[in-house]
């Protein structure tokens, strides 16, 4: 980004922030449930579900952070049809202003936003006993790790606010993704799984990002599965900046 993109960007942030802070129950929502699905699983389910040696607070921490982003992620595309359906893009397009501003200011508004609910789901992990002895390093990894899924996720987002007609539609993209952890080894080893579910659960994204955040805050050796986590969201990164850029510039060719 240029300077000038920069300042636009930091400005056009800046609004979207405010407009979040307004209505913090955004935020309080997004948390919502990811903690009355920790809640449930731990205190109803957990006993039921052998994770070896591993407290299953410890062990479902990781999905229910990725369940957190996705479901974050909605009100990104929910503003975005929102400011498109109501002409303040095409005023801001009249402005002298770098055109990328528009869309980068919402995907940053969505990963502070999205940073706030992870910091309030482990704080409730941490009263139910959650414990970790990772180090600053690895730490900073698992926040590393969850801001580029909150960044794929977003311009995803992005993309399906864009391409919305109705505003039940630019929000209900996120229900799959939602549903996806659930299919995984985010709850329950994929070794309980028949062969076909297991299969597909050990061949899609969130596994590999589950398994990386799972070693990360267990002090255990990450080995293949960081390296397949991360081809994985660089991938939808690429993929969902690509279809967001091209679906803006034929939305006001």
């Amino acid at each position: 980004m240029t300077t000038h993109a920069v300042a636009d960007t930091s400005a056009l942030t800046g609004r979207s922030l405010r407009h979040v802070l307004r209505s913090p129950d955004t935020i309080i929502t997004t948390a919502v449930m990811p903690i009355a699905f920790m809640l449930l699983f731990v205190y109803v389910f957990g006993g039921a579900i052998d994770t070896g040696v591993v407290a299953y607070v410890d062990y479902l921490l990781p999905g229910i952070l990725l369940i957190t982003v996705a479901s974050g992620v909605a009100y990104t595309s929910y503003r975005l049809f929102l400011d498109l359906k109501g002409g303040i893009l095409e005023r801001f397009r009249s402005m002298p202003i770098a055109r990328s501003s528009v869309l980068w200011a919402h995907v940053l508004t969505s990963l502070v936003a999205n940073l706030v609910s992870l910091v309030m789901v482990v704080g409730v992990a941490l009263l139910m006993g959650f414990r970790s002895g990772a180090g600053i390093g690895a730490w900073l990894a698992v926040v590393g790790i969850l801001a580029l899924f909150t960044l794929a996720l977003t311009w995803l987002a992005v993309f399906a606010g864009l391409s919305a007609t109705t505003v039940d539609g630019a929000s209900a993209f996120s229900y799959p993704l939602i549903l996806l952890p659930f299919i995984s080894s985010a709850f329950v080893p994929t070794a309980s799984m028949p062969g076909p579910v297991r299969w597909f659960a050990e061949h899609q994204p969130v596994t590999a990002v589950v398994d990386t955040l799972l070693a990360l805050f267990g002090e255990q050796p990450v080995g293949g599965d960081i390296w397949v986590a991360l081809a994985w969201l660089v991938g939808v990164l690429v993929l969902g900046y690509v279809l967001a850029s091209v679906t803006y510039r034929r939305k006001f060719a």
